[in-house]
């Protein structure tokens, strides 16, 4: 099969073995997969988790048909299955899945482009937002950096599972004007020095009962301003930086929780339980077209290189994939 493998001249798409399922994987011929800001850094040889390093196919998601199911996975996925699904090693046309992190494809009529950008948004996000963030009915929610594709996708949930006020911040303008269109009522500039007052107009002075945070850096402190008394801040990603000064005496007055959030370190059975959590509240939107992820551009396995240096720009607006036919 063709792969994506990290060299010491770099990134290089070359012929590899397919690999074989274990008892609970399953082998799926990957049609399109969708593209993550970690994948940068297993690209460059760095390590993500137990992911990286010379000879590492980079890759988090992707969707295909599935080949060969090994002999502990339950009947429910089965050979020539559509499926999405989270794994490892996805720059491939071949890759194996837990059979846990496996779902099918929703809807017929979506494509594979479409299917490979979902599953990481899907776990992430319902994660830090409902299991983490206690999103309910009536709460106020902020998603930092919510312009990406894992952030489009936590303001769609909020509003699915009821907030009332839903912040997305982005310092891009024209990304900015967008974040309404997938259910934030309010988007906020992180560069305009008040936008910490903005969040507290829009909640009544409370601040938010919940942050997902993908860019933590510099503005930790003014995070913990906006949120309200008993709040949380989910930290998801840290994008702005991961070492910043902390305000720990406003963090104790405000008696915020907070709470950091990876897969990296995160047993299989943990994984399957968010997965299944995921599922269960977020099925039957995802089935109806109620949640979806814009896409930005799509590019060959062969042109990795170039989708790579896409998304390194940071001037697209939802997700990136790549097809292998």
């Amino acid at each position: 099969m063709k792969a994506a493998v990290v060299t010491e001249q770099g990134l290089v798409v070359k012929e590899v073995p397919v690999p074989k399922p274990g008892p609970e994987q399953v082998l799926i011929r990957l049609r399109a997969i969708g593209l993550n800001r970690a994948d940068l850094g297993v690209a460059a040889g760095h390590k993500h988790g137990a992911m990286g390093g010379p000879g590492a196919i980079p890759g988090l998601e992707g969707a295909g048909e599935v080949v060969e199911v090994g002999s502990e996975v339950p009947d429910s996925v089965r050979p020539g299955m559509r499926v999405m699904a989270s794994m490892a090693a996805s720059y491939a046309e071949y890759a194996l899945a837990d059979w846990g992190r496996v779902a099918p494809v929703p809807d017929s009529n979506l494509s594979w482009e479409q299917a490979a950008t979902l599953p990481i948004a899907l776990q992430t996000m319902h994660d830090a937002v409902v299991t983490h963030g206690l999103c309910k009915p009536g709460a106020a929610i902020m998603i930092q950096g919510a312009s990406s594709g894992v952030g489009l996708m936590g303001l769609q949930i909020a509003r699915l599972m009821g907030a009332s006020v839903v912040v997305g911040t982005s310092t891009n303008p024209e990304k900015r004007a967008r974040l309404s269109e997938f259910g934030a009522t309010l988007a906020v500039d992180t560069n305009d020095p008040a936008w910490v007052q903005q969040v507290l107009d829009a909640t009544g002075g409370r601040g938010v009962d919940a942050v997902v945070d993908q860019i933590s850096g510099k503005l930790v402190s003014q995070t913990l301003a906006a949120t309200a008394i008993l709040g949380r801040i989910v930290n998801v990603g840290r994008l702005g930086g991961a070492v910043a000064e902390f305000d720990f005496d406003l963090h104790a007055a405000r008696r915020i929780s907070y709470i950091g959030v990876t897969f990296r370190t995160r047993s299989v059975a943990e994984v399957r339980e968010i997965v299944r959590r995921m599922r269960a509240d977020l099925w039957p939107a995802l089935t109806e077209g109620k949640l979806a992820l814009p896409l930005d551009r799509v590019f060959h396995l062969d042109e990795v290189a170039e989708a790579l240096a896409h998304m390194k720009a940071n001037r697209h607006f939802g997700k990136i994939a790549m097809v292998t036919t």
